[in-house]
């Protein structure tokens, strides 16, 4: 089954339920969803590619490449920012950065170091800073911040389907 792009989702956001745990459980859990699914992957199917998609590994880089905008977003809601900054729509950083000459242990390893700094910056929050807002500069809709992790946690599905397609897809 054929996951639709990133940039074609629609989003409802304006959330108001107490689901922090939940969420901060969800995006805790990405590494150990993404080791899980890498056991036993060879080399050859970590860095091929199916048409114009990223490899793995690419997928993976794109992960680590995303976190610092996630960890700024973060920063701008609670510092009263109007609008979340800006990120590169063409994923120039992802495409130049060869991720597929990169360990894989290396890659997860980097993503785990990453998402542990974004879970660190959570786990110090207070209740009134989770509807905090801003606008979402592509989308155009305000976001608070349980919404912004909410859409992070949805990112991070969407490249761990992609992940699993490309390891079912390869004999």
């Amino acid at each position: 089954m054929q996951q639709e792009k990133w940039f074609e989702r629609h989003f409802q956001f304006g959330n108001t339920q107490q689901i922090f745990p939940s969420i901060l459980e969800r995006l805790s859990g990405t590494s150990i969803r993404l080791t899980d699914k890498l056991i036993g992957a060879s080399e050859k199917i970590l860095t091929q590619s199916e048409g114009n998609s990223w490899s793995i590994k690419e997928n993976i880089g794109h992960l680590i490449d995303l976190e610092p905008l996630w960890q700024g977003r973060i920063e701008d809601i609670l510092s009263g920012q109007t609008q979340l900054r800006y990120t590169d729509l063409d994923n120039s950083q992802t495409h130049s950065a060869n991720h597929n000459a990169t360990s894989i242990h290396e890659l997860v390893d980097s993503f785990k170091r990453y998402r542990l700094e974004t879970i660190q910056m959570l786990q110090t929050l207070q209740p009134e800073n989770l509807l905090q807002s801003a606008l979402h500069p592509r989308l155009k809709i305000p976001m608070n911040l349980q919404d912004h992790l909410l859409f992070v946690a949805d990112h991070d599905d969407h490249h761990l389907a992609a992940i699993s397609q490309l390891l079912h897809k390869t004999p």
